[in-house]
């Protein structure tokens, strides 16, 4: 049976997936976390790919990417991100082979109702996994950037974070209080099948733009959770 095609969509954020072969561990030591990043860096601003949110966990990761109108720099991003990778822990544990399960998977964002929650998703991971008591014990996230505790200079903050407030300090405060508010399970749920089935994130109104923009036929889906009030 033919494998389910993935959409990417030019100028489109997609919260993209990878998962370790077998869900075996990917990043052991501080410099595998460190490496991963530093290529991520180097390979955005060669490809031109906004970075909005990123997790890495011990075996996946999860991040936030919008490729310009070259959607296919998307893949080739993910492909020399896994195939450095995989080529650094090889070296230092003398084995061959790839780290990684196979393909990405990816869910195109519709931008305005549902790109904060998926920020929000990501970045809690390590919270709701139990790994760490709050956020700011947890360095492998894009949360320490996006509130200004360090500057690397990976993050790329997209119109709906800056549309939280008219300033920085105010738009971190809410931010703080969006990120710790409780969520449903629906949208939890909402969130997390959407990347693993390769579906779009976003309502009705999304699938009939992007089967317009694409040209493809989108699997329908139920609608998630609105848009956060303010």
């Amino acid at each position: 049976m033919p494998r389910k095609a993935r959409i990417l969509v030019p100028r489109c954020p997609h919260h993209i997936v990878q998962r370790g072969h077998n869900r075996k561990a990917v990043f052991v030591e501080d410099r595998d976390y460190q490496y991963y990043l530093d290529n991520i860096k180097e390979f955005k601003a060669e490809l031109g790919i906004k970075l909005y949110a990123w997790c890495l966990m011990t075996n996946h990761v999860h991040l936030i990417l919008e490729p310009a109108d070259e959607v296919e720099n998307l893949s080739q991003l993910m492909k020399r991100l896994a195939g450095r990778q995989s080529a650094f822990v090889n070296k230092l544990e003398s084995r061959t082979g790839s780290l990684w399960e196979g393909r990405f998977k990816a869910s195109p964002i519709q931008r305005d109702e549902y790109l904060l929650q998926c920020v929000r998703y990501i970045e809690m991971n390590p919270v709701r996994a139990n790994m760490v008591p709050s956020l700011d014990a947890y360095k492998w996230s894009s949360y320490h950037e996006r509130m200004g505790n360090t500057q690397s200079g990976m993050l790329d903050l997209d119109a709906c974070f800056l549309g939280l407030a008219s300033t920085a300090v105010k738009r971190k405060e809410r931010y703080r209080k969006y990120i710790e508010a409780e969520v449903s399970e629906a949208e939890l749920q909402m969130l997390r099948e959407s990347v693993q089935r390769n579906q779009l994130t976003g309502n009705n109104r999304f699938v009939d733009e992007i089967e317009t923009r694409t040209g493809l036929r989108v699997e329908k889906r139920g609608r998630g959770r609105p848009v956060i009030e303010k």
